[in-house]
Parts: C-alpha cells; sequence; structure tokens
C-alpha cells in the first residue's frame, strides 16, 4: 500500500507540472499526432477500398470464370458455356423457370478526370438480361436504364462524379463505337459503381467479340454453392474456376491492399522512430529539470519503482494525448474523402477512404508505444540517479 501512494503521490507531482514544461511537453504531443494522422489516414486507403470490394460480394452470389483466369480480364466463356453454367446445379430461377445469371464482358475505355484532366483507364462492363434481378441492390438514381441493341450506357454513382463525359446526354468515344450515358446508378457503395454498364451483346458486336468474359450467378441458397461448384468442375465439357462473389473480390482487392498497408507501416514507422527521439529528448529534460525534486524525494525515503512509473505514466499521457489528436485529425480530413486507384484489374476504382475505430484504436496503440519507449530510458535513469549525486547537484 505505501509503494502505491508514492507512487500516486510522484505521478500526481509530474502531471501537475507539465504546464510550466508546456513547449517541451508539446514535442512529444505534436510529434506523436502527426505519426498517427498519417499511419491512420493511408490505412484508411486500405480500408476504404476493402470495404469497397467487400461490399459488391454476397455469399449466396457465385462468378465463373475460365480455368486458370486469375480475373475477368484474362477470361473467355464461350456462349455454350454460359448456358451449360446456366444449367448448373443450384442456379435460382426466376418466376418464368430461366435461370438468374449475367453473362458480363469487361472492357477499358480511356476517359478524363474532373479534377485534374488526368487520363485513366475505366471499365465498361457489358452485362446479361438478368442483371436487375441478379443484383437487388441495383437502382438507377437518374435517367433511366440502357435500351439492349442501342449504343446505350449508364455511368455509376462514383465514376460520376470523377469522370468527364458521364452526364446524361453526354457521349462517349470508344474503339467500337459512339455510345450515349443514359442514366446513373447506385449498388449500394460497391466497386461497380466505379463503372460504366452496357447491354453485354451491344458491347459485344460493336468490339466484335463473342461470348463472356464472366458469368455471375444467383444461387438458391448460400448452401447451394459446393454443389454448384462440384456440377460445374466435373463437367468434361466446361474448363472453369467457380468462387463465391466475396471471396473473388477479396481476392482481387487482397495485393494492393497489403501495398498501402506495407507502405504505411513503412512510413509510420520512420516517422515513430522521429518521434521516440522527440519523447527521449524532451523526457530527459524534465528528470533533469526534476534532479532537486528527485533528489528531495528519494531522501526522504521514496523508492525508484515510484520514480519509474511516474515518469512512464507522464509520458503516456502526452502520447495518449497525441494519438487522439492525430486520429481526430485524420478522421476530420480524410473519413469520407473520395479517391481512386487503377491497382485492379478492373481500371480505376472509386472509394471513399474509412478512418474505422478498429484504425483509430491502432493510431492510439502506436502513441502508447511510442510513449512507452521514449518514456523508459529516462526513467530508468530518474530511478538509478544516485542520491548522493543528485543532492550535489542541488
Amino acid at each position: 500500500m505505501k509503494m502505491w501512494r508514492q507512487i500516486g503521490a510522484v505521478t500526481g507531482m509530474n502531471l501537475r507540472s507539465i504546464p510550466q514544461r508546456l513547449s517541451t511537453s508539446l514535442v512529444i504531443v505534436i510529434g506523436i499526432a502527426g505519426v498517427v494522422a498519417v499511419l491512420v489516414s493511408v490505412l484508411a486507403m486500405s480500408t476504404g477500398m476493402l470495404k469497397t470490394m467487400n461490399n459488391a460480394g454476397r455469399d449466396d452470389r457465385a462468378i465463373v470464370l475460365r480455368n486458370g483466369s486469375a480475373a475477368e480480364s484474362g477470361s473467355v466463356l464461350t456462349r455454350d458455356a454460359v448456358r451449360l453454367i446456366g444449367e448448373g446445379v443450384g442456379v435460382k430461377r426466376d418466376a418464368d423457370g430461366k435461370p438468374i445469371v449475367s453473362a458480363e464482358g469487361i472492357r477499358l475505355i480511356s476517359m478524363y478526370k474532373k479534377a485534374d484532366g488526368a487520363e485513366v483507364n475505366v471499365a465498361m462492363r457489358g452485362v446479361g438480361p438478368k442483371y436487375q434481378t441478379l443484383r437487388p441492390e441495383f437502382r438507377i438514381v437518374e435517367g433511366r436504364l440502357f435500351n439492349p441493341a442501342v449504343n446505350e450506357l449508364i455511368v455509376g454513382k462514383s465514376a460520376h462524379a470523377q469522370y468527364r463525359g458521364t452526364n446524361i446526354g453526354d457521349r462517349l468515344v470508344t474503339r467500337g463505337g459512339t455510345w450515349t450515358v443514359v442514366g446513373i446508378f447506385s449498388s449500394g457503395g460497391d466497386s461497380h459503381e466505379s463503372e460504366l454498364l452496357a447491354d453485354v451483346e451491344t458491347l459485344n458486336s460493336a468490339e466484335r467479340r463473342g461470348g463472356a468474359q464472366s458469368v455471375n450467378v444467383m444461387l438458391d441458397s448460400i448452401g447451394s454453392f459446393q454443389a454448384f461448384k462440384d456440377s460445374l468442375t466435373s463437367n468434361p465439357a466446361l474448363a472453369v474456376d467457380v468462387y463465391r462473389e466475396r471471396e473473388y473480390y477479396k481476392q482481387q482487392s487482397k495485393v494492393i491492399g497489403r501495398v498501402i498497408s506495407v507502405i504505411a507501416y513503412v512510413v509510420g514507422g520512420i516517422m515513430a522512430v522521429g518521434a521516440i527521439f522527440g519523447a527521449l529528448n524532451t523526457m530527459y529534460s524534465a528528470v533533469s529539470a526534476r534532479l532537486q525534486e528527485i533528489a528531495t524525494l528519494r531522501a526522504l525515503g521514496f523508492g525508484s519503482t515510484a520514480m519509474v512509473i511516474s515518469v512512464l505514466a507522464e509520458a503516456l499521457l502526452l502520447s495518449c494525448i497525441g494519438g487522439a489528436i492525430g486520429a481526430v485529425l485524420a478522421w476530420l480530413f480524410f473519413n469520407g474523402h473520395v479517391v481512386s486507384t487503377g491497382g485492379t484489374a478492373m481500371g480505376q476504382l472509386v472509394f471513399e477512404l474509412s478512418v474505422s475505430p478498429a484504425l483509430v484504436a491502432i493510431g492510439i496503440v502506436w502513441a502508447c508505444a511510442i510513449g512507452l519507449i521514449g518514456g523508459l530510458f529516462p526513467a530508468v535513469r530518474a530511478a538509478r540517479l544516485p542520491v548522493a549525486t543528485a543532492l550535489r547537484a542541488v
């Protein structure tokens, strides 16, 4: 009990003296706030992208690609393959008994950003007539749906916000012809909102291609996936890979998500080293300025443990304040901010940065770790300071 009273007394004295050392204490707070703000904001890119990609998938939908294809862009499926996929076990059917499938193809077209005029590749997706039934989250928010056999397309809400020439009535010129924008759509904030949609047969005709690159399938239930997959992979007339839709999009975003996370931790780590040195310098200065106080307390019988914990408590408190400020700044300036990246096989992906509670927690943990390391050596110095030496310095 005596030890805890000593710890409380010494720690209280340290914390009450912080206003007298405000300028040096701000070195720790500002340095750690910068580290946490950068770390959280960069990680928010990865979180936002993964959230957008995961929203595109459901467990009761499957996507079928040619065997060995890593993405839709590298897959080709014939019309016969599309028909056989629709006849697979576990495929949900509509009121007329027709399978709810959408044979789809992707073409990359050049567009220009509204913000800076930069030229980028954007995915133009051809979809089948069952697309709306397959994706109940899809809805037209402005204009109308495209008509088949006509060079018309609709633009995702995110693409409309980012790229020029995407207003209703605008015309987009591609290698295969000129397309008229007739509508803007929303699909629940998923990755498809970064795309342009048109009728797949019309797109194939314009591009002089046949078949499809993928087939998206609505299943009877979540549990039907394995039976559906087995029925296709065991069919000698097919050479396909079958994925749950959610798993497919998660896999597509994995590589770039990992790269963003590595960048965040490398940059944050470099800044953290600087913040640690700042904390070390500040806490050493605090200990040196309190030599008289420490000597008096040690002479009165206060133990070294109380000295160590008091210094660490001060460092952790300042670090937590800095971490909280950094997390708040990241949330204020970056949460919900729209960015785009061309790091996917489907062209530009538009998504919102997401500063989640988990990222805030990571930032606070980093702040505490920096404070702990930065305060540890000064705390040990305070504990090991010989009483006689300290008293002679008074």
